[in-house]
């Protein structure tokens, strides 16, 4: 749980980034349309809950800064009967100012009165610069006389490259509960199945552990559709022989998990099978250990790269010199993708990997990286040995960065080759 003193403390680090004069505006997400008069659940802007812990729609949030002072304010929808006889109670402006720590708290309708009357002779204005928000819109629309106009995005997003005591907690929660999620689908019989079957069992288990939702669309890819990487179709039967890969995270509370497990249809491992998913998990066992204080994650993706090479040199399915192949970018036909992304609120945490003067940021204490190799060789390339066609192999786990080393959080999951024959059901 996330005190409201831990968003406070988030809210004065902005305003220390702020300029003097300067006003700071931050809206919240609005409700998005499914399909003709429904919408989809409403989720939060994450960067508006980080600095908020806020979780209703039509909410603003006001930094106000002078050369001698500073003050928030926060607006939210006004409480309203009918409004809330068909979509729920309201927190109100006098429930808001008893529970959040800000300074002052209004009804939205008053944002456009109160903006003017505070902008003034303030020199800067800092908002979201590349959203579509409505209400930002609007705000652009009156927001004149401004010396200067600036992201507030890119403050907000390096303070979330570094994760609390709090934060990690809600990620270890997240990470539980997905957990038991790729248990429960190694554990079931998959004989006369489909992908989407093992996507219900997965969602049911979220749902049942109080998550809010998954983090993103579960990819449930059974034999070649492994090699579309962002495959979420998840509609063909599974077949004895082939693998699964299982790419699932929940969201709880507002925090991500982000799992990718391989696992055999069958409960067991052919040899083809074992071979590249032995080069895979050495992969990724190696990277782990690499991980530490000031370590670069391009060493990290240059090192699986080169591992996975190696590896792929020695299986037969690249031939030549592994510098060579790599420099041709030869390999990337079979690992397309980077080694790992940030993770925090969002699956794929929008934190810099790179400071203001284009320098690639080294590893800290508190950042959360996924780590996640693979190999995927589509069934129609005849390049590579007949056994290896059609295999695609990921598998992906969320390390925290400490003060010596790391900590794999995923580490409970079943990973070896004799864990997940061992959890799996056999046909």
């Amino acid at each position: 749980m996330i005190l409201e003193s831990e968003y406070k403390k988030r809210r004065d680090k902005v305003f220390k980034k702020l300029a003097k004069s300067s006003l700071a505006v931050l809206f919240s997400a609005e409700a998005v349309t499914r399909s003709h008069d429904t919408e989809h659940p409403y989720r939060q802007d994450s960067n508006f809950y980080y600095l908020t812990g806020f979780k209703e729609d039509n909410a603003i949030l006001l930094f106000v800064k002078s050369s001698t002072k500073c003050k928030t304010i926060l607006f939210v929808q006004k409480k309203e009967k009918t409004l809330e006889l068909w979509n729920g109670k309201r927190l109100g402006e006098k429930e808001a100012k008893k529970r959040f720590l800000v300074d002052e708290v209004y009804a939205t309708k008053d944002f456009k009165k109160i903006f003017l009357e505070y902008r003034g002779k303030k020199k800067n204005l800092y908002y979201e610069q590349n959203a579509k928000k409505s209400g930002l819109k609007k705000m652009i629309k009156i927001a004149k006389s401004f010396q200067a106009e600036h992201d507030i995005l890119p403050l907000i997003q390096k303070m979330r490259l570094y994760k609390s005591a709090a934060e990690i907690e809600l990620i270890r929660e997240s990470i539980a509960i997905t957990a038991k999620a790729h248990h429960r689908v190694m554990n079931i019989a998959k004989k006369g199945r489909y992908e989407y079957h093992l996507q219900a069992e997965i969602e049911h288990e979220f749902k049942m552990n109080a998550a809010y939702s998954d983090a993103y669309t579960s990819i449930v890819a059974c034999g070649n559709n492994a090699n579309t990487l962002h495959y979420i179709e998840n509609s063909k039967a599974l077949e004895s022989g082939e693998l699964i890969l299982i790419d699932a995270g929940c969201e709880h509370n507002y925090y991500a998990s982000d799992i990718t497990r391989t696992i055999p249809v069958n409960g067991a491992f052919s040899e083809a099978q074992k071979e590249l998913y032995m080069l895979v998990l050495e992969t990724q066992l190696q990277i782990i250990r690499m991980i530490k204080p000031f370590v670069k994650r391009s060493h990290l993706q240059e090192s699986a790269e080169r591992l996975l090479t190696k590896g792929m040199v020695e299986l037969g399915i690249l031939s030549g010199d592994v510098k060579e192949l790599i420099k041709k970018q030869k390999h990337k036909k079979y690992y397309p993708h980077g080694i790992g992304h940030w993770m925090g609120i969002d699956v794929h945490d929008p934190a810099p990997y790179r400071d203001a003067k284009n320098q690639e940021i080294p590893l800290q204490k508190g950042m959360v990286l996924t780590i996640e190799p693979g190999i995927y060789i589509d069934a129609d390339d005849k390049s590579v040995p007949k056994k290896y066609r059609g295999i695609g192999i990921r598998i992906e786990d969320n390390i925290l960065v400490t003060k010596n080393g790391c900590e794999n959080l995923s580490s409970a999951i079943a990973k070896s080759i004799e864990e997940v024959e061992a959890m799996c059901a056999k046909d």
